[in-house]
Parts: structure tokens; C-alpha cells; sequence
């Protein structure tokens, strides 16, 4: 039997379906978007530098093949945590997963230590300048800083570009995402997080387009976006905004039967010819 292509447009694979009887049956293949929780922000626990953004989760698109009856894993990632105002704390996110297929979680911003590698990698700071690097397929580095106490950080990597450069005078902002329409609306995914800069000296860096926290905000949850690095505000300090959760969508012509169960409560719609399942939670599918 000829099998169901997802390169096919939705109206080839269509008639595909009709011209082959497949009505009734379970899908051959699905296209999924994959993507893990963001980077946590770096915290400004010495009170001489600034944190810098957290990478922004891992994405990864494309098709994959399906084994009628038997139950595949879903795995939604936590977004990092973002650094506390005492110790640099921050964490990555954490993997999403479908069945076989890993998005790596985002890598840390940073205050005083090396900034972490990840799906996206976090920005540099006054502290330690250099970014982390990203995975090539699933993300962007971070950007760099400028040595020196209060200058800005550079934000975190996203998964459509790299994140920008702090300077003397700004935060850098985060990187940008990359937007899908898998779900039935066009909606950005894993942008980093902005980085910091002390209050006096300019403005902080924005969050990227994808879900990616402004300074000292978190990353927007079920987007992978990356967390805003913390500073110290000349009062006091201020906290890492955490990174946003990931998120897990499949999607095949609606021609094909529904799955026989899943679980983690995914939503599931038909749009445009297509059947949808989201899940903001890990759970499981069978077809």
C-alpha cells in the first residue's frame, strides 16, 4: 500500500486518501512541532552586574511515522528557573519530547558564571561576556556583553535567531522564534529572553518575538520562550524571570480516523481539513 507523504499539500493527500480507501483508517504519518521549556534568567546576585536572558527552548517541526496500537510518549517541558536575588540559581528548561523525537531544554542567562548551552543558548554578561551556543536544527546562541559592572547583558538565543548583544548603554534583546500554523493559527514559538542592565544606565532588553520574557519577566508559558535576566535596581536586587514551558502539537488530514486514547488532556480540534492534538501537559497518543 502506498503510504500517506506529509510533504503532500492537505488537497494531494486527499485524494490520495480516497484514491487508496484509506477513509476510516488510522494515520501513516503526522506533522509535529515540538517544542522544550525555555532558559531561566540570570539573577544579579553580586549587585555588580546585571543577568542575562535564557535561551529559548528547543523546536523541532516536521513529520514523523506512526505504529498502529502502539502508545507514544508525550513529554511537555518545564520552563528554568529563573536566578534568585541571593545566589546564581537559575536552571535550564527541561526536553519535550514526542516519541522519539527530543527538543532540548534552553540553556541558562548568567550573572558571574559561564552562561549555559541548550536548545538556545543564554546571553553573556558584565560578569562573563561570552553566550552559550544553541543546537544547530533546534535553536540560536545567545548574545554577548560588554565587561563591565552595570553594563547590559546580552539576551538569550531563540529558535529563529541569534539572541543580541548587550552594550554599554542597553540590554540586549532576546532572540526571535519561529512561527507555525500547525495548531489552526499562526502563532510564534521559543523566543529568547531579554537581557538586563542596571536601571541607571538605559533601557533593558525586550523579550523575543515567540513567548521570550522582557527583563525580569518570565518567558510566556507553552511557548519555550526564554526568561528575562534580573539586576540590581539601586535599591535592592532583582530576580531571573523564569522560562516559559514548552508545548507539543501533532496534526494529520481529518480524513484519517481519531486516535484510539490518549492521555494529559490534550486539546483536540479539526481546522482547516486537519485533525489537531495540543498538549500542555505530558500525557501519551494511540493510534
Amino acid at each position: 500500500m502506498p503510504q500517506y507523504s506529509g510533504m503532500w499539500t492537505l488537497s494531494q493527500a486527499s485524494q490520495a486518501i480516497k484514491d487508496n480507501n484509506w477513509v476510516g483508517l488510522p494515520p501513516q504519518n503526522v506533522e509535529y512541532l515540538v517544542v522544550a521549556g525555555g532558559g531561566g534568567g540570570g539573577s544579579s546576585a553580586s549587585g555588580n552586574s546585571v543577568g542575562s536572558g535564557g535561551g529559548a527552548g528547543g523546536l523541532l517541526a516536521g513529520f514523523s511515522g506512526i505504529t498502529t496500537g502502539s502508545s507514544i510518549t508525550v513529554t511537555v517541558g518545564a520552563g528554568g528557573t529563573g536566578g534568585s536575588t541571593s545566589s546564581n540559581n537559575q536552571t535550564n528548561g527541561s526536553n519535550s519530547v514526542f516519541g522519539s523525537i527530543t527538543a532540548t531544554g534552553g540553556g541558562y542567562g548568567v550573572s558571574g558564571t559561564a552562561a549555559s548551552s541548550g536548545g538556545s543558548g543564554g546571553g553573556g554578561c558584565s560578569g562573563s561576556t561570552s553566550p552559550a551556543s544553541g543546537i544547530s536544527g533546534q535553536g540560536n546562541a545567545g548574545g554577548s556583553s560588554v565587561a563591565g559592572i552595570y553594563y547590559g547583558a546580552g539576551g538569550g538565543g531563540g529558535a529563529g535567531t541569534v539572541g543580541l548583544n548587550g552594550t554599554t548603554s542597553s540590554g540586549g534583546n532576546g532572540g526571535a522564534g519561529i512561527a507555525s500554523a500547525i495548531s489552526g493559527t499562526v502563532t510564534t514559538y521559543a523566543g529568547g529572553g531579554g537581557g538586563n542592565i542596571s536601571s541607571s544606565a538605559g533601557p533593558v532588553g525586550q523579550g523575543g518575538v515567540g513567548g521570550g520574557g522582557t527583563a525580569t519577566f518570565a518567558g510566556t508559558a507553552n511557548t519555550g520562550g526564554g526568561g528575562g535576566g534580573g539586576t540590581y535596581n539601586g535599591s535592592g536586587l532583582v530576580a531571573g524571570g523564569a522560562g516559559g514551558s514548552g508545548i507539543v502539537i501533532i496534526r494529520y488530514p481529518d480524513t484519517f480516523n481519531a486516535a484510539s486514547s490518549t492521555t494529559g488532556s490534550p486539546t483536540i480540534t479539526t481546522s482547516g481539513g486537519f485533525r489537531i492534538y495540543k498538549w500542555t501537559s505530558s500525557g501519551s497518543i494511540t493510534f
